[in-house]
């Protein structure tokens, strides 16, 4: 995913265009991928199975999915932006990978109803204009019985330490004001719910700043967009850059942002 920028319309054309992402927050990256080896255990694929990513950036989810279905299953992913997919595909190629890339979003899963035995969709709620709408497509193209995975952060969660207690505020809300769905990993139970699924299990995963990088690209960002706003001044975002450099190196410092991750299931037709 490209964090010097998300296009707004890679997920929802009447998003917010989304400067930062989780990658921004260093050695988020493992965090990632725990939950990532969560998600792939508790969709707990079968050979001959079908699973869809929707949302699947570069396919390293759907490769992980053609591993486990086998020859005789189905590993697939959905992605709106043309230049992600085309690397999916090229890298399909290289691999030899039995795993297919199709044009699509979360709103519009190119597949009838009734079609996965697993489904998997990952920080794509957060740009979100309408998420239920989204939590819907999946209960859609879901057999019954079938299974999903939901995961995403909540920007509400994250926590800036040291500095002044209003400056960090104001940065963590302009972090907020600059996502579409800042909240969105706390109303993932309540929104596949709605759809109509039943929530099985929740996972979830502190992602924490390595301390010697201080401020790091995540908040350096923000606090230069809060000043951008008006929130901040510059001289204030200068000291609180500062007091990050400082809690770096005596070790009180602590960034982090907290992603969930939500298994579901499809109820049987009764």
């Amino acid at each position: 995913m490209n964090t010097d920028g998300l296009r707004p319309d890679r997920f929802d054309r009447e998003g917010h265009d989304q400067l930062v992402d989780v990658r921004d927050l260093q050695a988020a990256l493992p965090g990632i991928h725990r939950l990532r080896t969560w998600a792939q255990e508790a969709l707990a694929l079968a050979p001959g199975e079908r699973a869809v990513d929707i949302g699947s950036g570069t396919g390293s989810e759907v490769f992980a999915f053609a591993d486990a279905v086998g020859p005789t299953g189905s590993a697939i992913g959905v992605e709106p932006d043309q230049n992600l997919l085309a690397s999916a595909q090229r890298r399909a190629t290289e691999l030899g990978a039995h795993a297919e890339f199709h044009p699509g979003d979360a709103y519009g899963v190119p597949f009838r109803a009734n079609s996965f035995d697993a489904v998997l969709c990952e920080r794509v709620f957060q740009h979100l204009t309408t998420p239920l709408r989204a939590a819907r497509e999946i209960e859609r193209v879901l057999r019954p019985g079938g299974r999903a995975v939901v995961m995403d952060v909540d920007w509400g969660t994250a926590i800036l330490h040291p500095g002044a207690r209003d400056i960090t505020r104001e940065v963590i809300e302009t972090l907020l004001a600059s996502t579409t769905n800042p909240l969105s990993g706390r109303r993932l139970p309540g929104l596949l719910t709605k759809a109509g699924l039943e929530i099985d299990d929740i996972g979830s995963h502190a992602l924490v700043q390595e301390r010697a990088a201080g401020a790091g690209s995540l908040v350096t960002k923000i606090s230069a967009m809060a000043v951008a706003r008006g929130r901040i001044t510059e001289a204030q975002r200068g000291e609180l850059l500062a007091e990050l450099a400082r809690g770096a190196e005596t070790g009180d410092i602590h960034l982090s942002v907290t992603m969930f991750a939500v298994l579901a299931h499809k109820p049987e037709a009764g």
